[in-house]
């Protein structure tokens, strides 16, 4: 008998006042790896009525603007004027930023990993970009929010939203679309079934065309759209945004571990990122190269040291050849170590700010997404 599960994921839009603290966050630090590939990032950012508080850590040759960055990074995502609860031009913004502490410094600077952790990197034969497809739709719906609000204008949707997606799986693979919840924001004084009615036609149904060839969008979807009622207040009016609040939004929706670490604000020797970074390109090129049709890869390191301290490949009973030859294959082709990683994925040079919207995963234009090493394990194997 088929073993029936239910799986669901959520995303937030670039106007949810966690993700604006992210995008800030990432922001600044594109600018510091800018004037200085070399710098030292660990920016937080805290949103809320009227201000944003900058705090962490900077050690780099040059200077930022802080207020400037803030302000044009809260203003691209479209808070503009004050009917809105929050304004770019008239929020205030307070800095507390330090140089990093020289005892990371000495670990770091030696090529070891910038902190203890575990990292977590998955891939699965579920959608195009070979992510799960539950947090893949959920993207996809606050993108499509943001798209069409930047498309028609401010004067019906406004920039926060959330939504999510739950789907059926049977035997371990999606059969049908469960329910969708979606919650967008929206100009007072409009009736709740014209932001039904245009919520499913712009935003919810041109997602699910799109996901049409992978799971069943035909059945008696249930639809959840704005389900208090109402969604006027919303970003930081209505809630306090925090940096690497929303790390399950940022990776896999729940369908894979998570060792804590948050991404946003920090420079690739920090492990959070870059080593999380690395086991999801490892784990895409296994199932790229048809090794596996579902692939984890765990990865955890100590502050200071260089190799890691565990590498753990599992392939839930997908794998076409012996696992133990996959996972000899990721450490032969893939440089594991802090600055291993950041040179062969470039991390010095990538701009961090598109991470902090629809996911830091998935994205094609993310050098982590490459699948070029494919080929490598592939001859590594001798498959």
């Amino acid at each position: 008998m088929a073993e029936l599960q239910i799986y669901t994921s959520e995303s937030v839009s670039e106007g949810h006042p966690d993700k604006l603290a992210d995008q800030v966050s990432d922001a600044l630090l594109d600018e510091a790896l800018a004037q200085d590939p070399t710098a030292r990032v660990a920016i937080e950012t805290l949103v809320t009525h009227g201000m944003a508080l900058i705090a962490g850590e900077l050690t780099m040759e040059g200077y930022i603007d802080m207020p400037e960055i803030v302000k044009q990074t809260i203003r691209q995502v479209g808070y503009t004027h004050t009917d809105m609860g929050f304004d770019a031009e008239a929020v205030g913004v307070l800095t507390a930023v330090h140089e990093q502490s020289p005892d990371i410094a000495m670990g770091v600077d030696r090529g070891g990993a910038g902190d203890q952790g575990m990292m977590f990197g998955l891939a699965a034969n579920e959608t195009d970009e070979l992510m799960p497809l539950p947090i893949s739709m959920a993207h996809a719906l606050t993108k499509q929010a943001a798209d069409v609000r930047k498309e028609k204008g401010d004067d019906f949707f406004r920039p926060d939203a959330k939504a999510q997606v739950s789907v059926v799986y049977e035997d371990d693979q999606p059969k049908m679309l469960d329910t969708v919840v979606l919650s967008v924001q929206h100009r007072d004084g409009i009736e709740q079934e014209d932001v039904r009615a245009r919520a499913l036609e712009e935003i919810i149904h041109p997602v699910l065309t799109r996901y049409a060839d992978w799971v069943d969008t035909t059945g008696s979807i249930k639809y959840h759209i704005n389900p208090t009622g109402k969604f006027v207040t919303g970003g930081p009016q209505a809630d306090t945004g925090l940096t690497g609040r929303k790390v399950i939004v940022d990776t896999y929706g729940g369908l894979c571990p998570h060792g804590g670490g948050a991404f946003s604000g920090k420079d690739p020797t920090k492990v959070d990122r870059s080593a999380a970074y690395c086991a999801r390109h490892a784990s895409k090129c296994v199932v790229a190269a048809g090794l596996a049709d579902k692939c984890q890869i765990a990865l955890a390191y100590a502050i200071g040291v260089v190799d890691p301290v565990s590498v753990h490949v599992e392939t839930y009973g997908t794998e076409k050849i012996d696992k133990d030859k996959i996972s000899e294959a990721v450490r032969a082709v893939f440089d594991l170590t802090p600055n291993g990683i950041i040179e062969s994925l470039g991390l010095r040079t990538t701009k961090y700010l598109p991470t902090a919207k629809n996911g830091h995963f998935g994205n094609p234009d993310f050098p982590w997404e490459s699948t070029a090493k494919a080929s490598d394990l592939r001859q590594f194997l001798g498959t």
